[in-house]
């Protein structure tokens, strides 16, 4: 990806979101020529010259110092995850220090493939820095999908989202699942912009999914934290879950998901029917490392 127009794109969208009462400066409405402020208003905002924020608008971010960077992320009111992104973005070398292995998928650890296999109650998986999905266990399975039917290179949680009609019967909010989905490979991008895999990933998806091309366009960035999920499944219904991700130490790249429910709420119950169905054996499928994984689950009457 070229780092010097995603730069230059990134600053251009943020400033574009921010209007001048949001910053206490006055609007002259019908006047402005531009969305969002002015390069003037912001560079005022920042504390730097107007000749120095636009070369750095326009990719020229080599030699920007990192109090600059945090005065213009003040300025732009950008999120923690945003002014990050700004960071790799403008300091491409310190993002390049890990080229080796872009072309390769991560290697798991056989004890973290055991570790997630022995939480047998909570749906629990493994994603890899584009968001492909590593390992799962039963219960992952039995919630998301048969990952197991797809072949190793399509096993991919954005590629589930925007190329698989089933994502968005089970995600409720699937608008809101889509967008982090590509604030979290944003976020990626910035980190790697010299990934072939990524760069192939985005390719294909902005090819065949208008929304995922839309959404790429606006330069949201987002880290993948907690949260809570609504999602329907065919054999128990509607659940509302709460999410956890959890980054691994020594394999930064890495992050555990886990889902799990209210304490004595229906989900929880309809979370335990779900486990139930899990832990019946089929011997026709399984999961990575042998591994058994569930068939997909007959669908409810309406």
């Amino acid at each position: 990806m070229d780092q010097r127009a995603e730069l230059s794109e990134f600053l251009r969208s943020r400033r574009a979101r921010l209007k001048p009462v949001d910053v206490g400066l006055p609007d002259f409405g019908r006047h402005r020529r531009v969305p969002g402020l002015r390069r003037e208003e912001l560079a005022q905002l920042a504390g730097v010259s107007v000749a120095y924020y636009t070369r750095l608008e326009q990719g020229n971010g080599q030699n920007v110092s990192a109090e600059v960077l945090d005065a213009i992320a003040r300025a732009l009111r950008l999120t923690d995850a945003e002014q990050q992104h700004l960071t790799h973005l403008a300091k491409p070398t310190t993002a390049k220090k890990k080229k080796a292995g872009l072309s390769r998928q991560a290697q798991l650890r056989p004890q973290l493939r055991h570790l997630i296999d022995s939480m047998e109650a909570v749906p629990a998986y493994v994603l890899g820095r584009r968001l492909d999905l590593l390992a799962w266990n039963r219960m992952a399975a039995a919630l998301i999908g048969d990952f197991v039917s797809l072949p190793a290179e399509e096993r991919n949680f954005a590629r589930h989202v925007f190329l698989d009609p089933t994502a968005r019967e089970r995600y409720l909010e699937w608008e809101d699942k889509a967008a982090e989905v590509v604030g979290v490979l944003r976020l990626c991008a910035g980190c790697y912009p010299d990934d072939p895999l990524l760069t192939a990933l985005v390719g294909e998806l902005s090819v065949k999914s208008d929304e995922f091309r839309t959404l790429w366009a606006a330069h949201t960035v987002r880290q993948k934290g907690h949260g809570t999920k609504r999602l329907h499944h065919p054999l128990v219904g509607e659940l509302t879950l709460s999410y956890e991700t959890l980054k691994l130490p020594d394999e930064h790249d890495l992050s555990l998901v886990t889902y799990y429910a209210e304490p004595g709420s229906p989900s929880a119950d309809s979370l335990r029917l779900l486990a139930s169905w899990a832990a019946a054996p089929d011997p026709e499928h399984s999961g990575p490392g042998g591994r058994q994984a569930p068939v997909t689950p007959p669908t409810r009457s309406q």
